[in-house]
């Protein structure tokens, strides 16, 4: 019977240990501040992820007017915690819109571009939202 009791325990031991371990293997280097720029999953070289949060108290902003990334493959992340609709759209230096992320309230959406060095500017496309000054300028190294 000891030698049961002793068996029991060391299973729940190692069921434990197993259960406490691993998961913790990011490497990307986020700091969740908006505007923050990590690097993708996996390493890519020339891959960047850029995180945009639209003001939460619904107010007509970003938590930050500014971002940046390195060149090419960015994703752009965009949360929005407030119920006023947004999204984030990316403009190149000719005015074109080459990402965009869904206009949504209370959530969150990704878009991808492939971006060479220069600035750019992101905005929320929502009627007047760019008007009255949700927009800000991701530079791109």
């Amino acid at each position: 019977m000891k030698k049961l009791v002793s068996l029991f325990a060391l299973l729940l031991a190692a069921l434990a240990l197993a259960a406490c371990g691993g998961g913790g293997d990011d490497t990307t280097g986020a700091t969740g501040a908006a505007g923050a720029v990590e690097e993708a999953e996996g390493g890519t070289a020339g891959s960047a992820t850029v995180d945009v949060e639209a003001d939460p108290s619904g107010a007509l902003a970003y938590t930050s007017d500014e971002a940046s990334a390195g060149a090419g493959r960015v994703t752009i992340n965009f949360t929005n915690s407030s119920p006023v609709p947004h999204d984030v759209a990316i403009e190149d230096e000719a005015g074109e819109t080459i990402a965009k992320t869904e206009v949504l309230a209370e959530g969150s959406d990704s878009a991808k571009a492939d971006l060479k060095p220069g600035e750019y500017t992101f905005y929320c496309s929502v009627p007047g939202h760019r008007q009255g000054g949700m927009e800000g300028t991701l530079t791109v190294e």
